[in-house]
């Protein structure tokens, strides 16, 4: 790892020094958000945090870091400010561009500095060692102690410790100086949703230096540095290995108790494997969120070296075949929905930083309120404390890796560190009894080669084979290299969705982003005006459309067989307002209890049993179908009684057979009085079509959603090629058409098998797996297509003979339909 020669941060606790002593110093001033949490005021000196902050590692005897600090911004090189009192004052463990911390801005290079005196009972000393601990600093750090450099280290979102016990003096104040270089997305650095210029849209204002607690504690050589717990209710045991700096001539022992009552003990020579026996395990739930108390005593001979507290759940993630025939993810051998919420983990006053434990706990409560049962914690990390309280409350995790920064290919060094840092991730917190998925990759953000993506999966999985493996949330969106094929888990995205992926043998699969209806609360925004996949003007519409689109999920999730789904989000941040809370957390956008009750329905109806599954009727049979326009001088429809209207003065010319409606690319179109389709079922949508032009996307035939038409018979312009498309998946013609040329397209839509298919010129042309589609109660739609709630893909050329059907044509009927009209 690289060594900071002296750019970086100090960091001094509170005792005077000298120098301090000459002249008052200056004092912490917090900096005004532009908006205040509940909690914001409670912030001060002396309760920065102060609870402790490792509850998988507890020891008696600590002492909080937190609070203020001396600050300073650093230039490239700069040799430590050893003795030197600091200009500023900074309240640790809030990132300097946080109002909580005092600074308020960014930095690229810093010092943090402050005193701290060895509390006398400690005896620090020969056997006996301090030990310095930081929670995460953001992103390069250098640590020095009475100017004797102690330590590096690089990664903005795990943990690290150095003894400090051979630097510090032996009597009176010890100084400790932290240098942070933070460059943010200026590198290819790890920084998930930070940025060094935010933008009005999903990206976020960044998180610099120290920004998790720091504390001290005393401890012998042979102390337990982490514990792997892993639970086995297979077998009542749980699988506890204690880590040990130097474990020669130790033994260790561990004893778990329910309450008060001793459930079962083990021993054995340190650095070895502990198998606790808990016979007839209380199992772990979200609805039951049971946890055991642990003790674990490092002995030379009869004598405690060390002793710490922890606990565990004892429960088990896994993967089995419903009575559907799907592959679905399970808890304790039981199929559970995944009902999640996308969790920033962002606050307007301390930014990556909660202001309080209560605040950290309070965004967990309210997603159980709601009916979730998991958040998906968005490629950020969180302190420890967070994971304690999902563990407490009951609340399953999805963990995924902070990203590098979008666009490019980010280099060698940095995928080698990226995988570092990943790696020591899952090993640091694959104790949490919350976290039953990891996530290395989010819409390929910082991905760089597919195969190396399905490789990391694989190595994550052999680190900890007991939690699923997603390799890639968001596989069919954005910059994604595609699919690897690997892991345990088939996750798209689709805003505002439903999206609806299958399971295949090995993967299960998962809706991992959808959603997003935004609101806008004046007062309680970060900007003046606010974004999001779909903005709505009041609450219950609000609430309205979560619940139509949880009730599409319902039935997503039972025809295709999901295994979980992430709606977007828990709360506004900055510029997107499409939270159930305002950024603040202080507003309810929705109702509350509405959400509640289609949420529960959800987790209590997706069982594996296909329940909802379609069973489509025969349909209206012959080819003349439920709806035909001829286009032969007029919009009237000849099989049934939804006369389309001409919007924008198309024009008649000659047709394939007779006239046909030609348009222009500009707002020209046909629509119906209403619906004609019923979209949750199969259907079939057929016409001639020419087009005049390639380049952007055209739509022959659609019929609208609310927010988007629920399917596109059109020319795809990302792929130039005739398609047949739900929003997130296509099938595709072969080749590119030629301009000029009439082409007879079909559109088959099959519940039964889960398929769209495209035909050209009567024969099969291309399909894709599509198991629900989008409801629609919009009109047919001749010449153009709806998206993001407006009028788009404007059909450039002419539009004859267009049919619809209430089922599936066969193969042989397209070529008859299309032969018929040849």
């Amino acid at each position: 790892m690289k060594a900071f020669t002296g750019l970086v941060a100090a960091l001094v606790v509170v005792a005077g020094s000298p120098t301090a002593a000459l002249a008052a110093p200056p004092r912490w001033q917090p900096g005004t958000p532009p908006i205040a949490t509940p909690w914001t005021d409670e912030v001060g000196p002396h309760n920065a945090l102060p609870e402790y902050p490792r509850p998988q590692l507890t020891r008696a005897r600590w002492q909080s870091l937190n609070g203020v600090w001396e600050f300073a911004g650093a230039t490239e090189g700069q040799a430590p400010p050893v003795g030197t009192t600091l200009a500023e004052r900074v309240l640790v463990p809030y990132p300097i561009e946080s109002a909580l911390s005092g600074i308020q801005r960014s930095e690229d290079r810093m010092f943090y500095r402050r005193t701290f005196t060895v509390p006398a009972g400690w005896r620090i000393g020969g056997d006996q060692r301090l030990r310095l601990n930081f929670g995460a600093v953001d992103y390069d750090a250098t640590v020095w102690v009475n100017g004797r450099q102690v330590t590096t280290h690089r990664g903005g979102y795990d943990a690290f410790s150095v003894d400090v016990t051979d630097a510090l003096r032996r009597h009176g104040p010890q100084e400790i100086i932290v240098g942070v270089e933070d460059l943010t997305d200026a590198t290819w650095q790890p920084v998930g949703k930070q940025r060094n210029v935010p933008d009005a849209g999903i990206f976020y204002v960044g998180a610099s230096g120290i920004w998790q607690s720091v504390w001290m504690e005393p401890v012998r050589r042979g102390a337990v540095d982490r514990l792997q717990l892993t639970p086995d209710i297979t077998n009542g045991v749980l699988r506890v290995t204690p880590q040990l700096a130097d474990g020669t001539g130790l033994t260790v022992e561990a004893v778990a108790k329910a309450g008060n009552r001793v459930v079962g003990r083990a021993g054995g020579a340190a650095g070895g494997e502990l198998r606790v026996p808990v016979p007839n395990p209380r199992l772990w739930s979200p609805d039951s969120p049971y946890l055991y108390d642990l003790t674990v005593r490092v002995l030379r001979g009869r004598t405690v070296v060390d002793e710490v507290g922890s606990y565990f759940g004892m429960r088990e993630v896994g993967k089995a075949v419903g009575a559907d025939g799907k592959l679905y993810q399970t808890l304790n051998g039981e199929i559970l929905f995944n009902l999640s919420t996308l969790d920033q983990g962002y606050w307007p006053d301390g930014i990556y930083t909660a202001p309080t434990d209560e605040a950290l706990k309070f965004d967990i409560e309210q997603t159980k309120r709601l009916g979730f049962n998991t958040i998906r914690k968005h490629i950020k990390t969180e302190p420890d404390r967070w994971y304690y309280w999902a563990d407490r409350l009951g609340m399953m995790v999805w963990q995924d890796m902070p990203s590098m920064r979008t666009g490019g290919t980010p280099p060698v060094e940095a995928q080698v560190e990226f995988e570092r840092q990943l790696h020591e991730i899952v090993e640091e917190k694959k104790s949490w009894t919350s976290i039953t998925v990891w996530v290395p990759f989010n819409e390929g953000w910082g991905e760089w080669d597919r195969e190396a993506t399905g490789r990391i999966a694989d190595s994550v999985k052999a680190q900890d084979p007991s939690r699923i493996v997603n390799a890639h949330s968001g596989v069919n969106c954005c910059a994604s290299k595609g699919d690897s094929g690997r892991g345990d888990m088939i996750d798209w995205h689709e805003y505002v969705g439903p999206a609806s992926p299958q399971p295949d043998a090995t993967r299960v699969a998962a809706d991992g982003e959808h959603g997003g209806f935004g609101l806008e609360v004046p007062g309680h925004m970060w900007y003046p005006d606010g974004h999001a996949y779909e903005m709505t003007p009041d609450s219950a519409t609000l609430t309205r459309r979560y619940v139509e689109n949880q009730t599409d999920l319902l039935r997503a999730a039972n025809r295709c067989g999901l295994s979980g789904s992430v709606y977007t989000q828990i709360t506004d941040v900055e510029h997107e307002v499409n939270g159930f809370y305002t950024y603040d957390r202080a507003i309810e956008k929705m109702d509350f209890d509405a959400v509640a009750s289609i949420n529960r329905r959800i987790i209590a109806s997706v069982d594996g049993t296909g329940a909802g599954a379609p069973q489509p009727g025969p349909g209206t049979p012959g080819l003349t179908g439920v709806g035909y326009w001829p286009l032969d001088g007029t919009a009237t429809d000849e099989a049934g009684d939804r006369d389309g209207t001409l919007v924008g003065e198309p024009t008649w010319t000659a047709g394939h057979t007779g006239s046909a409606l030609q348009f222009n690319g500009a707002g020209q179109y046909v629509e119906t009085a209403g619906p004609v389709l019923d979209t949750t079922g199969s259907y079939s949508v057929s016409a001639w079509v020419r087009l005049d032009s390639l380049g952007g996307w055209a739509t022959a035939v659609g019929q609208d959603g609310t927010n988007r038409s629920a399917f596109f018979l059109q020319y795809s312009s990302a792929d130039n090629r005739f398609a047949f498309s739900f929003a997130g998946g296509r099938a595709l013609a072969p080749t590119v058409p030629e301009t000029g040329r009439w082409y007879h397209l079909t559109g088959v839509r099959d519940v039964v098998d889960g398929t769209i298919r495209l035909y050209v010129d009567g024969q099969p042309a291309g399909t894709t797996r599509a198991c629900h589609g989008d409801t629609s109660a919009g009109p047919l739609t001749i010449g153009r297509a709806r998206f993001n709630s407006g009028p788009v893909d404007f059909w450039r050329g002419a539009i004859d003979q267009v049919h619809v059907y209430d089922r599936a044509l066969t193969a042989a009927e397209v070529a008859t339909l299309y032969s018929s009209n040849s």
